[in-house]
């Protein structure tokens, strides 16, 4: 069941029933109650989401930390893969997508990204060590938002997610 779908099913069933329980729930809609327990988790989570796309680990849970401080709902992935396996389940309302990365580099994401349709319209920062003019071309070329180089400080990365996520909103 698409996850699109079964939050359409799960939020009609709390409309009808709002005491409803997950058991109940996962019971009439013939999925796994650790799925819906999942799904109904992140719909009453209002905070805005950002997914970091990183492989660097100490990196990531700074960057992560700092965000969760700001109010931010933070998922994170090692590499472009496990990106794509976790916006099967969640559509974050930002990106933020080192380049430098195995498996496949942040441009291939980010040009993957924005050709689906499912996805095209979720704001990519660029996150790099590379800080050549043409690697900052190339990721507004292929659709990033913004490009920030590493070292970044965080004060100027969050006014560049609040700035992605109100232009995104317009």
């Amino acid at each position: 069941m698409k996850k699109e779908t079964l939050d359409k099913d799960i939020l009609k069933l709390l409309e009808e029933q709002p005491d409803i329980s997950t058991k109940e729930i996962a019971a009439r809609l013939s999925a796994p109650e650790e799925e819906v327990a999942k799904r109904v988790a992140a719909l009453s989570d209002t905070r805005e989401m950002i997914l970091i796309v990183d492989d660097e680990p100490d990196a990531v849970i700074a960057t992560k930390r700092a965000l969760e401080a700001d109010g931010y709902n933070v998922i994170t992935a090692e590499n472009g893969s496990m990106a794509f396996e976790m916006l099967r389940s969640d559509i974050p309302d930002v990106i933020l997508l080192d380049v430098m990365m195995p498996d496949m580099d942040g441009f291939e994401v980010c040009k993957r990204l924005k050709d689906d349709p499912a996805y095209k319209d979720i704001p990519v920062i660029m996150l790099t060590a590379k800080g050549e003019i043409d690697d900052k071309v190339g990721g507004l070329s292929i659709g990033a938002d913004d490009y920030v180089t590493k070292p970044f400080n965080l004060k100027e990365l969050k006014a560049r997610i609040k700035t992605v996520l109100r232009r995104a909103q317009d």
